[in-house]
């Protein structure tokens, strides 16, 4: 009896010991790997550091990253812990941020405490509301130089599978915003592990964690909203989410938090088949570097046409915008695989010249949209010339795809849904001074896929007489600008004070403003 007292005894100190040792030893140290706070983790998220935000807490990731080839339908879910533990509660944040300030007694800076809720509520004010922008939720890992080109654009949670593609094909940095919606007066962890939002949430973490260029390129920012659906009548709520397709708000979002000084404003379903990342950046790098003399073979060529001087300083001050001009395949289903697309502009004319073409410029349907970037003069270039060519003729619905520096003036957020969100963007860039520039050896290619048309049509509607109404306060508002500064009819009002004399409504106005 005494023998089996004592095994008893030994045995109960040794779970104990197992107990103690797990529970205070073991289990805090796997959960600081598990999140991340490892050297080298290639799956760790980074903590804020951009103007003075607070750190966040860093974020679990799956443990098993899933192959190149990722199926979110079937991502590991996330477990309850962080859901509890590491979740934003919800459309508010008590995170505060210091904000540098000259104390003129102390002859010194001190900081300024101020709610992270409360700037980013301003910052983000003309947005539907309620929504909640939370800057770096996941940001990269990887060297970032001040030169490089930062891909901003913007993703709801059913394009996943493109923007992975865009993220390997790129591979630099990219500032994305990434729509999740969250229904009104909820938490993350109130809701059912099935809800669209949760499984939504988890789908981005199997995203993030399926490919090392993840967590090396790509800054993730969250909007939150509870809008799930397209805003026009009569629909019902989908469960991938829209997010009210306020497209401008994410857009400015992606751009204020990219961490470079230039940025490419692109959708995510175009494929770069072209170096133009590395072109724009040999070519301020070569500017920058002194006399001709001291530059590479290379560098001369690319003097010669991208790197001239003038375009280059008009880039680094934000006054020119440097277009990269986008095409789509004739036949949709041509359209789909991007490992077929043409990957020089030789290959790129073959297609676009063939009988019957098989490339044509994105959207020639609607001339409006890209004709100014003049697709006869793009053509009429040879591949390898390394030269641009300026727009000449602009009209107000011109949309490109431009790499601008992050100066330029930022997109208007009155805008829902398609139709006007991104021309409001460039019109405004065009009143502020903004010259457009054709990069003539590269171009986009846009995946095709179906697009919603009866939404879209909604939407255009709406948006149009919005658009029209914009035009007429932007041209107002800058050219009282102008005339304040005592710079009307200088080169850089040139355009707003062209443009501006179209828009019938105002044009008595303008014309007596600019001929007093």
């Amino acid at each position: 009896m005494l023998r089996l007292l004592q095994y008893c005894a030994g045995l109960y100190l040794l779970v104990a010991v197992i107990f103690t040792t797990w529970s205070y030893v073991l289990s805090p140290v796997l959960t600081l790997l598990w999140n991340g706070l490892a050297p080298g983790s290639i799956l760790a998220t980074s903590t804020s550091s951009v103007s003075g935000v607070s750190p966040r807490r860093t974020l679990a990731l799956l443990t098993d990253p899933l192959e190149v080839d990722l199926d979110i339908d079937h991502a590991i879910p996330l477990d309850e812990n962080h859901w509890a533990d590491t979740w934003p509660p919800g459309y508010a944040t008590s995170e505060t941020i210091s904000l540098p300030r000259w104390d003129r007694s102390r002859l010194g800076a001190t900081g300024y405490e101020l709610k992270e809720e409360t700037l980013l509520s301003r910052a983000f004010s003309d947005a539907i509301h309620p929504t909640r922008i939370i800057p770096f939720y996941f940001k990269a890992t990887g060297t970032l130089q001040s030169d490089d080109v930062t891909i901003t654009t913007l993703v709801t949670n059913n394009r996943f599978r493109v923007f992975k593609q865009l993220v390997e094909r790129y591979r630099g940095p990219i500032s994305v915003t990434i729509h999740i919606p969250l229904p009104l007066h909820s938490s993350f962890a109130s809701l059912k592990p099935d809800h669209p939002s949760r499984v939504a949430l988890n789908n981005l973490h199997a995203l993030y964690a399926s490919s090392p260029l993840f967590s090396e390129h790509v800054d993730v920012h969250l909007a939150l909203s509870p809008f799930t659906n397209p805003l026009s009548a009569g629909k019902v709520p989908s469960p991938e989410g829209e997010g009210g397709r306020q497209f401008n708000v994410w857009r400015n979002a992606a751009r204020l938090f990219a961490r470079t000084d230039f940025v490419m404003m692109l959708d995510v379903d175009f494929a770069v088949c072209t170096d133009w990342r590395g072109a724009v950046r040999d070519t301020l790098r070569a500017a920058a570097s002194g006399p001709n003399r001291h530059l590479s073979r290379t560098a001369r060529l690319q003097l010669g046409g991208i790197n001239s001087a003038d375009i280059v300083g008009k880039l680094r001050e934000g006054t020119a915008a440097l277009v990269v001009p986008a095409f789509e395949y004739v036949k949709q289903e041509e359209g789909i695989d991007q490992r077929t697309f043409p990957s020089d502009k030789q290959a790129l004319l073959r297609l676009a010249k063939a009988s019957p073409p098989v490339i044509a410029s994105f959207h020639a349907s609607w001339a409006p949209g890209h004709n100014s970037t003049d697709y006869e003069k793009y053509y009429s270039m040879p591949p390898g010339s390394h030269t641009v060519y300026r727009v000449e003729q602009y009209q107000s619905a011109y949309e490109p795809y431009v790499i601008t520096s992050k100066r330029v003036s930022w997109c208007d957020e009155r805008f829902a849904g398609y139709g006007g969100n991104k021309a409001a963007c460039l019109f405004e860039m065009y009143l502020s001074g903004v010259s457009f520039y054709v990069l003539s050896d590269h171009f986009l290619i846009h995946q095709s896929h179906k697009y919603e048309e009866e939404a879209r049509r909604e939407e255009r509607k709406s948006n149009r007489k919005l658009y029209a109404d914009f035009k007429e306060e932007s041209c107002l508002r800058y050219l009282y600008r102008y005339y304040r500064e005592g710079t009307l009819h200088a080169e850089r009002a040139a355009n707003a004070r062209e443009e501006c004399k179209k828009i019938k409504n105002i044009a008595k106005t303008v014309s007596q403003l600019v001929n007093d």
